[in-house]
C-alpha cells in the first residue's frame, strides 16, 4: 500500500468482491428453493457456477430473475398487516359523554340499563 490510489481500488474490489458473494449465495439458495427444477439441472447450474463464475452468475439472473423474485417472495410468506389500534377518543365533558350515549339510546344501538350505565360513569 503505497499510495491512497492503491488502497482505494483495494476497498473498490472489496466491495465488487463482496456484492458476488452476496448474489452468489442467493442464486444457491434459489436454486435448492426451486421445486420444478429438477436435480440434474441443479447440479449443472452449480457446475456452471464453479466453472465460470462471473459469467453463469449473470446468465443465472438473466434467465431466471423473475423466478428467483416470486420464491423468495413465496418463501416470506403472505405479508402480514401491521395493526394499528384505534384511535382513543377523549371526551370533554360528561355533558357530551351522556349526549352520545342518548344518541346511541335514541338508534336502538344501547338499552335502557346501558344507557344509565354510562350515565352514571359519566357523571362519577
Amino acid at each position: 500500500m503505497d499510495s491512497f490510489g492503491d488502497f482505494f481500488w483495494l476497498l473498490v474490489w472489496a466491495f465488487v468482491f463482496g456484492c458476488y458473494l452476496v448474489v452468489l449465495f442467493q442464486i444457491i439458495v434459489d436454486l435448492f428453493r426451486d421445486p420444478d427444477l429438477s436435480g440434474w439441472w441443479k447440479a449443472v447450474w452449480i457446475i456452471f457456477i464453479i466453472i465460470a463464475p462471473f459469467l453463469s452468475l449473470l446468465i443465472y439472473v438473466i434467465a431466471r430473475g423473475k423466478g428467483m423474485a416470486e420464491r423468495h417472495q413465496a418463501a416470506k410468506g403472505p405479508r402480514e398487516e401491521t395493526y394499528v389500534p384505534p384511535p382513543i377518543i377523549h371526551m370533554s365533558a360528561p355533558a357530551d359523554q351522556i349526549a352520545s350515549a342518548q344518541t346511541l339510546l335514541d338508534q336502538g344501538a344501547i338499552t335502557q340499563a346501558e344507557f344509565d350505565q354510562l350515565k352514571q360513569k359519566a357523571l362519577a
